[in-house]
This record gives structure tokens, C-alpha cells and sequence, in this order.
């Protein structure tokens, strides 16, 4: 079928009155959406609206991981090992579209960037409280951070609640436990207030999943799925760090961190030791 004069006929049932009914505007909430870049420069400076854009669709992006990764542990709770990998993969790929954001904000260069820095005052990413929000629940937690969040209750309820919580890493040793794997009672009665460190004692139990992945074949993918995900998230860590490094060079962060260096020490943290660990041990 011809399209006469590049121009497309209107299908004739397609809705064109809205006066009574929902439209793609209204469900997706645009006007409040796409009036809520509000630059601060003055005068307004182009690119400011990019750096905006930037952080605020990484909130969105973080608000759908928060949401996918608490239905996780949910269904892991239950032993919906199934549901709790299909949360996992979309998150995955939520994790990946967050890596490649960054080569949108490293168009910005350091010159255009320092003309709308000051502006900032000391508004900075280290205060994301979903960021805070999903390392807590991979098991990177920090009760340190909660007072950066004094001022907002809302944020400093969330993260407190996700503290005290078992992160996803506890919920699937639990999940290991439930269904007669040999988890050692010091790694599952443990402070979940804190970071989960490296437990030696749990290397021959993920040996045994791995050496015989056939017979342990819903573990050992479970497995390899948190490791796709903490690789993931060292990626996104690693594209951050290069980001602002390319942006500001070894200035102070306007949150007050040293900035580089402070994000280099992120790629030290892990959510999955052993998992990693486990590796040298296969095969000896």
C-alpha cells in the first residue's frame, strides 16, 4: 500500500476525543512529569537541562530496581525461586541501560559543566537515598549514611527499614537452608544490620553447587544470576567514577566527598564474596 505525498492516512477508529476519557498524557502524568526540570542556573545554561534529565531518569530507573529487587526477596521468602530470577533479569537489563546513561552525561564537557556547577550548592548523587536504597538491600549496608538523611524522614524511614532488613544475598542462604543445603547457622544468624562479609565456611557449600550444577541446576543459576548482577553494578560504579573523573578531573564533590577518590573505594565493596571467591576453589 502507496502512501500519497508522505503523508500517512489516520486509521478511521482511532480516538481523537479525550474530553471524556484517558489519554497517553493523563495515565503517564506528562504535564507534572515534564514540567519538573527546573534549572537553577542563572542565567540558564544550556546544558544544564542534560545533567536534570540525566539524574532524574536514573531515579526513575532506581525507583523500578527498588521495586523489582523487594518483590524479589519477597518471592524468595516464599520459595518462588522462579519469580524471584525473572525480578533479577529485568533488573539486569534496567542495570545495563543505567551503564550506557552515562555516555549521554560524558558528552558534558568540563568547561560547560563548571559553568553551572556553583549553582549546586551541595545538592550531589551521594545523597540518592534509592541509591543508599538498593546497596542496602544487596547486602552493602551502612548505617553511617543514615544521617544524610536527618532531613528527609520519608528517605531516612525507608533506608532504616531496608537496614534492618535481610538483604537479597541473606535471602537466598535462607532460601538454600529451606530447601537442604548445608548453610553454616553463623552466616544465617547474623547481624543483617550490617554489611555481609566474606564467610570462608560458605566456600564448599558453593563448590558442591557449582561441581555439580546438573543436580543443584535451580541454585547454581541462582547463583550465576547474582553474579551478572554484582557485575553489573561494579560496571555502573565504574562508568560513574570515569564519568566525573572526565568531568571534574580530582575536585571535591559538591556533597563534600573527595570526589574520585571517594567513588574508587566503591569498587572495593562487594555484595557476593563468595560467589566470587568460590571460583579459585573449583576444579582443586
Amino acid at each position: 500500500m502507496s502512501v500519497e505525498k508522505n503523508t500517512r492516512p489516520l486509521d478511521e477508529g482511532i480516538v481523537k476525543d479525550f474530553s471524556s476519557r484517558m489519554s497517553y498524557g493523563s495515565y503517564l502524568q506528562l504535564p507534572l512529569l515534564l514540567s519538573a526540570q527546573q534549572p537553577v542556573s542563572q542565567p540558564e545554561h544550556h546544558d544544564e537541562l542534560l545533567f536534570i534529565i540525566q539524574h532524574q531518569t536514573t531515579e526513575l530507573w532506581l525507583k523500578l530496581v527498588l521495586h523489582e529487587l523487594r518483590s524479589a526477596a519477597a518471592w524468595l521468602r516464599q520459595d518462588d525461586l522462579g519469580s524471584a530470577l525473572k525480578a533479577i533479569a529485568r533488573v539486569k537489563h534496567i542495570q545495563k541501560t543505567l551503564t550506557e546513561q552515562w555516555s549521554v552525561l560524558a558528552t558534558l564537557t568540563p568547561t560547560e559543566y563548571s559553568q553551572f556547577r556553583g549553582f549546586l550548592g551541595n545538592a550531589s548523587g551521594f545523597q540518592s537515598s534509592q541509591y543508599r536504597a538498593v546497596e542496602f538491600i544487596l547486602g552493602n549496608k551502612n548505617a553511617k549514611m543514615l544521617p544524610v538523611f536527618e532531613s528527609d524522614p520519608e528517605s531516612r524511614t525507608m533506608l532504616e527499614e531496608l537496614l534492618n532488613a535481610p538483604s537479597i544475598y541473606d535471602e537466598f542462604l535462607a532460601y538454600l537452608d529451606r530447601h537442604g543445603y548445608d548453610v553454616p547457622r553463623s552466616v544465617l544468624d547474623r547481624d543483617v544490620t550490617h554489611a555481609h562479609e566474606f564467610a570462608p565456611e560458605l566456600l564448599p557449600l558453593f563448590k558442591h553447587i557449582y561441581e555439580h550444577a546438573a543436580d543443584n541446576w535451580p541454585a547454581y543459576e541462582a547463583c550465576e544470576e547474582l553474579v551478572d548482577l554484582e557485575d553489573n553494578f561494579q560496571l555502573w560504579r565504574f562508568r560513574h567514577l570515569r564519568t566525573v573523573q572526565r568531568t571534574i578531573g580530582m575536585k571535591t564533590g559538591t556533597g563534600g566527598s573527595s570526589g574520585v577518590s571517594f567513588l574508587k573505594k566503591a569498587l572495593d565493596l562487594t555484595f557476593f564474596p563468595e560467589l566470587f571467591a568460590v571460583r579459585t576453589e573449583i576444579g582443586q
